[in-house]
């Protein structure tokens, strides 16, 4: 479980194939920090620690995961947004985040709102009522809240530290990112007759 709260970026030193997965070779601050089999949130994707160096760790993605994230075309010195799974006694700064991406969506429209920034995103498949204004959702691992959802398109506000410390200041338009819908709003629907 995860709150949304980017620790920091890590940079991407290697991208290796092997069969259908992915193993990616990230490099962070936190390292001395880890433990194998720890979960850590990649641009919102959490993968399992598999492997720590002196200043870098390694991770895998599956086929699925692949397919279904941005991890797919992901390459070396990539920053992907990091978050270290929740511990219990943390503060809940964000929302709750599983780290289970639900769809992805792209970068249609960036404006620039006077010391802020307005991102306007394209879903890749429609959310089906799992987005409410002012309500939250996961970009890329980032916890945001919603402006002017509708099926297939929302609104986000940056502000200059969230600009600053996470991967929304290398977004471009075309770009993809990991969109989880909240986790409230998803057992709701779920539970509808």
């Amino acid at each position: 479980m995860f709150t949304g709260i980017i620790e920091q970026m890590g940079e991407v030193l290697d991208v290796q194939m092997q069969g259908e997965n992915m193993h990616l070779m990230i490099k962070a601050d936190f390292v001395a920090e880890l433990k194998t089999e720890q979960s850590i949130a990649h641009n919102g994707v959490c993968l399992t620690v598999t492997h720590i160096a002196d200043q870098s760790y390694t991770v895998t993605a599956v086929r699925e995961t692949l397919l279904k994230t941005n991890l797919g075309k992901i390459k070396k010195s990539d920053l992907v947004n990091l978050e270290r799974c929740l511990r219990l006694g943390d503060r809940l700064d964000g929302h709750f985040v599983q780290g289970h991406v639900d769809t992805t969506a792209q970068v249609i429209q960036i404006d620039d709102a006077m010391g802020s920034w307005e991102y306007k995103f394209r879903l890749s498949t429609p959310q089906n009522g799992l987005m409410v204004a002012k309500g939250s959702i996961a970009v890329n691992g980032v916890s945001l809240t919603l402006i002017d959802p509708d099926e297939w398109t929302f609104k986000v506000a940056i502000i200059p530290y969230t600009y600053a410390h996470t991967n929304f200041n290398n977004l471009a338009l075309g770009d993809m990112v990991n969109i989880e819908f909240d986790i409230l709003g998803k057992y709701l629907m779920a539970k509808r007759p």
